[in-house]
C-alpha cells in the first residue's frame, strides 16, 4: 500500500483514530499529504513512526520522551549520550513507582492482617483509616468478621 487514510493507519496499529489526531495535535505525527477530498493521507514511513511511538509508550516512555527520541533519530550526531540519559531517567521513575507500590502492598497486607482478626468489632484498620480513636462505644461487626 502506498498511502493510508487515518482509519487504515489506526487499524494497522490497533488504535482509535482519535489517538492519531491527538498525536497530530502533540506534534508527534502529521499527515504526509491531503487527498483531493482534503482527507489525511499517510505514507508507510508514518506507519513506521506510529509503531515506534506505540512501542516506546508500551515500554513506559512518556509522549515527551517519545518526542525527544524522535528528534534524536534525525540528529546528525549519534544520540547515545542523550538516549542513555533518557533511559536512566525513565528507570529512576520506574524504580520510584516500584518503591511506592511496595509500600502500598505492605500497608494493604497489614490492613488485611489486622482487619477482623480474632472476631474484633469493626475492623481496626477501618477505624485507623477513618482517624477514629476507640471511644469504648459499641460498634457494628464487620460482615466479613467471624
Amino acid at each position: 500500500m502506498s498511502s493510508y487514510t487515518i482509519g487504515q493507519l489506526a487499524k494497522a496499529v490497533g488504535v482509535p483514530t482519535s489517538t492519531l489526531r491527538y498525536y497530530e495535535r502533540s506534534g508527534l505525527l502529521k499527515p504526509d499529504f491531503r487527498t483531493e477530498g482534503n482527507y489525511r493521507a499517510y505514507s508507510p514511513q508514518a506507519l513506521e513512526r506510529l509503531r515506534f511511538i506505540r512501542a516506546a509508550q508500551a515500554t513506559g516512555f512518556s509522549l515527551q520522551d517519545v518526542q525527544e527520541m524522535l528528534q534524536m533519530t534525525y540528529s546528525t550526531e549519534p544520540p547515545c549520550k542523550e538516549f542513555v540519559t533518557l533511559l536512566k531517567n525513565r528507570l529512576a521513575d520506574i524504580r520510584g513507582r516500584l518503591k511506592e507500590l511496595r509500600q502500598l502492598e505492605s500497608a494493604l497486607h497489614k490492613a488485611l492482617t489486622m482487619c477482623c482478626h480474632g472476631g474484633r468489632d469493626w475492623c481496626q484498620e477501618i477505624e485507623r483509616l477513618k482517624g477514629v480513636a476507640k471511644s469504648g462505644k459499641p460498634v457494628k461487626k464487620c460482615a466479613a468478621c467471624p
